[in-house]
Parts: C-alpha cells; structure tokens; sequence
C-alpha cells in the first residue's frame, strides 16, 4: 500500500505479460523520440515522416502530438508556465506507457523548458529516451509559419508566445540535433533517416 501525490491507500498491479515479451512479440524495442524545437521548425514533419518510414520498416510506433493532445487529454490546459509543465508531465506518463507496450513512441511538442523535458527523461528507467532537437532559427520558423501563429503573436494577439515574448531552453545534451542548412529545412525523408540510423544503431529496431 502507497500514496502517491494526491493518491491513498493504491496498490501497483503487476502484468503477467512484460516489457520483454511484448518486445518479443513486435522484434522491437520499445522507446521514446521526443522531438523538441520552435513553433515552425518542422516537428510533426518529421514525426510523420518517421511514423512512416519506420512502418514501411515494419516497426510499431505511434505519434503524440502537441496540438492533438490537447483537443482530448490536455483540453482543460492552457499556455500559463503551470499549465505547460503539466501538459509535458502528462504527455511524458503517456510516451512511458506507449514505451513499455513496447512501441517507438513519437512525441511531438514544443516543450519550451528543459526542465520539464528532463524530468520526462527521468521517467524512463533505462537509456530508451532520446531527445531529438530541432535547431532552427527564429527567422527560418518565422518565415515558415505554417499555422500564421507568429503573425498573430507580432500583432500581440497571442500572448505568452514561445521563441516571442516566452523563452525556449534549447537542449544541452540531446542525443540527436537537426540542423538547417543554407537557410532551409531538412527534407522530411532526410530528417528520418538520420533518426533512424540512431535507432538502427543503438538496437532499438530490433529484439535481441
């Protein structure tokens, strides 16, 4: 018997079914590819791109993604610090799960504050997190804007905006970093293999 945060008197249930067999069972390892960068910098680009490539693959994964979430699981949050610690700490309780089910979970989100990305780290009991950074500059993602968010933020309209009027703590020690080059962003296709090289080499696309 335990009490945990606002929780009393709960018990852990044990699965007669592990994180080892159900990897067996999908000849994967179960993982979480949290991508990370600026509104603009090509997030769910590369989510998207890698879901697929990883399915001509034959490899299991799902996404979870920022603006998806929160038209379900997270609609009751906002955009004040508190409320996004607790969208990343919700998101990162779900990414764990989809990990241990033994899939390639994709999440996708701004998660400005590193704290917040580290503790998400700290979930995992193992090395099965992997921080993928999207470096592209302000200007580059400004220039993009493919939801016109920073129009709406230049013009005041949109308050607390990240990479505006609201920080964004780059990575300090991301296991992958996706640079532009020349000015431009990455092929979708080109950002996925990259990714996929790394899972290829540390032995995630596959149970042995």
């Amino acid at each position: 018997m335990s009490t945990v945060g606002n929780s009393t008197n709960i018990f852990w249930q044990e699965s007669p079914i592990g994180k080892t067999e159900r990897q067996k069972l999908l000849n994967q390892k179960g993982c979480v590819v949290w991508i990370t960068g600026l509104s603009g910098s090509g997030k769910s680009t590369l989510a998207c791109s890698l879901s697929r490539e990883l399915n001509n693959r034959g490899k299991l994964s799902y996404i979870l993604d920022g603006d998806n979430l929160r038209h379900g699981l997270n609609k009751d949050l906002g955009f004040k610090a508190e409320d996004r610690v607790e969208n990343i700490r919700r998101v990162g309780e779900v990414a764990k799960l989809f990990a241990d089910a033994g899939l390639i979970c994709i999440a996708s989100l701004i998660s400005p504050y590193r704290k917040d990305r580290d503790a998400c780290r700290e979930m995992m009991q193992d090395s099965s997190f992997i921080e993928v950074f999207m470096n592209m500059s302000l200007q580059l993602c400004e220039a993009r804007d493919p939801k016109g968010l920073y129009k709406l933020a230049r013009a005041g309209k949109i308050k607390g905006f990240t990479g505006i009027d609201d920080p964004y703590e780059s990575p300090l020690n991301c296991e992958i970093e996706l640079k532009e080059k020349e000015g431009e962003c990455p092929s979708p296709v080109a950002m996925a293999e990259e990714v996929i090289f790394y899972l290829e080499d540390k032995g995630f696309l596959q149970n042995e």
